[in-house]
C-alpha cells in the first residue's frame, strides 16, 4: 500500500509523521509527504521533527515531495490542506489515483466529499473528522498543543465493505481511528462547535475564554449555533438541542487566552478559510430559504480581506 499525505500542516504533519514513523522499514506499506516550501525542503534534510503529549520524535517518510506527478499510484490518500486549496491540490493527484484508491478528507468543513469527487471521479472518496490542536512551530517542526487526536471517518452511503483494512492501518501506526458508518452526522457534531466558534472569535476578536460565562459574546456564539443547526437540520442532519448546548460547554475545555485558527489568520492577514465556515452557512441558507443573520454579518465583515 502507498499512503500519501497531502499537506504536512498541523494536522497532516501530526498523522503523517505517525505512519511514516511506524512503517519507516517499508516493507508493503509506503508514505508520501506532499508539502512544499520551506518546510518540504527541511523534511527532506531532516525529517519532520514531532512534539506531541507522547514524546518527541523524528519522522522519515519514504518519499517528500512537491511534484505528486512523479510519485506514481497512491492507494490511500489524506487531505489535509487548507479549504481554499483543496480543489488544486486534488487536481495535482489526478493521475496518481483510480478506482482502486481511497481518498479521506481531514479538513474542517462537512462540504469537502464534493468538490474532490468532483476533481477525482474514479477514486472512493471518504469524509473525515479529526479532534486535535497541532501547528507548525517553524519549518520542519509540527507541535501537538492538545485534542484527544482522534481521527473519525467513512463513506457518506454508510458501505463499510473493504475499508476495515484502512483503519487497521491506522491504528497500527498508534493513531486513534475509528471507522463510522454515520460520518456524516460526526462531521455536522464537530461543525457545529468548530464553525461558530471561529467566526465569533474573528469578528468580535475575542478568545475562545470570552464566550465560557454567560455574556453577550456568549449569547451570539450561541446564535450563530442555531443558525448551523438549521442548516444542517433542513439538509437530514439529525442535530438536537442538546448537542447545541454540548458544543457551547466545549469552550470551557480551552485555556482562556486560546485562538481558533481563523481568527489568528484573520489577525495576521493571512488567507481565511471563511467559504467553508461563515460561507458556506450562507450560501446554503439563500439556497434552503433559511435566514442566518447572524452568519450575514460577520461573513460581511470577514470578507472583504
Amino acid at each position: 500500500m502507498r499512503i500519501a499525505v497531502i499537506g504536512i500542516g498541523g494536522v497532516g504533519g501530526y498523522f503523517g509523521g505517525k505512519l511514516a514513523r511506524h512503517y519507516a522499514a517499508g516493507g508493503e506499506i509506503e508514505v508520501i509527504f506532499i508539502a512544499r516550501g520551506e518546510h518540504l525542503r527541511r523534511i527532506q534534510q531532516t525529517g519532520l521533527q514531532q512534539i506531541t503529549a507522547d514524546g518527541n520524535f523524528t519522522a522519515v517518510p519514504h518519499l517528500a515531495t512537491d511534484q505528486p506527478e512523479t510519485c506514481g499510484h497512491f492507494d490511500l490518500v489524506l487531505f489535509s490542506v487548507k479549504g481554499y486549496g483543496l480543489e488544486s491540490s486534488a487536481a495535482q493527484i489526478k493521475n496518481n489515483v483510480d478506482r482502486t484508491s481511497t481518498i479521506i478528507t481531514l479538513l474542517n468543513g462537512v462540504d469537502n466529499v464534493r468538490p474532490l469527487r468532483a476533481v477525482l471521479s474514479e477514486a472512493r472518496v471518504l469524509n473525515g473528522c479529526v479532534y486535535i490542536g497541532a501547528h507548525i512551530v517553524e519549518p520542519g517542526v509540527v507541535r501537538q498543543a492538545g485534542g484527544t487526536c482522534q481521527l473519525l471517518f467513512g463513506p457518506e452511503d454508510g458501505n463499510l465493505k473493504g475499508l476495515s483494512a484502512i483503519e487497521s492501518v491506522l491504528q497500527n501506526a498508534a493513531i486513534k481511528a475509528t471507522l463510522t458508518a454515520d460520518i456524516r452526522t460526526v462531521v455536522w457534531e464537530k461543525y457545529l462547535f468548530v464553525s461558530p466558534l471561529a467566526s465569533a472569535s474573528a469578528y468580535l476578536k475575542q478568545p475562545i475564554g470570552a464566550f465560557v460565562e454567560k455574556s453577550e459574546k456568549r449569547d451570539f456564539l450561541e446564535g450563530l449555533m442555531h443558525e448551523v443547526a438549521q442548516i444542517g437540520i433542513a439538509q437530514g442532519v439529525a442535530i438536537s438541542e442538546e448537542m447545541v448546548q454540548a458544543a457551547l460547554k466545549k469552550n470551557s475545555l480551552f485555556p482562556y487566552d486560546t485562538k481558533t485558527s481563523l481568527q489568528m489568520d484573520y489577525e495576521s492577514g493571512r488567507k481565511i478559510e471563511i467559504d467553508i465556515f461563515t460561507g458556506y452557512i450562507v450560501r446554503k441558507g439563500k439556497e434552503l430559504g433559511i435566514p442566518t443573520p447572524l452568519h450575514d454579518k460577520v461573513h460581511a465583515k470577514l470578507n472583504k480581506t
